[in-house]
């Protein structure tokens, strides 16, 4: 089977977008898991409101990973990038004894 240069140059746009498509599908990072080890070490919770007051005493209420100077995620997004836990994404009103305030 021969590819004529007409067919080649219509097929090259739309596997390009599809390509585009794919690496943009793909390039979210996954939500970390409280179960993760070193979610599990830094006591991480989804919902600050579950946070073990009694076990982490460094816990202010009114502090979750928005308010974080490691948190890197956009202000007013679900959820954000943070250093802690590499390629996984936290929840903004998530939390970990590894909190800081932001200055």
């Amino acid at each position: 089977m021969t590819t004529s240069r007409r067919q080649f140059i219509q097929i090259v746009p739309i596997a390009g977008a599809a390509l585009l498509a794919s690496r943009t599908a793909f390039a979210a990072d996954p939500m970390v898991d409280e179960k993760d080890p070193t979610a599990a070490a830094l006591g991480y919770v989804a919902d600050a409101a579950r946070a073990d007051k009694t076990k982490f005493k460094n816990f202010v209420a009114g502090s979750n990973c928005t308010t974080c100077q490691l948190y890197q995620g956009k202000p007013g997004a679900p959820s954000g990038p943070c250093p802690l836990f590499a390629g996984k994404q936290v929840a903004a009103k998530g939390w970990c004894s590894a909190w800081a305030k932001k200055a």
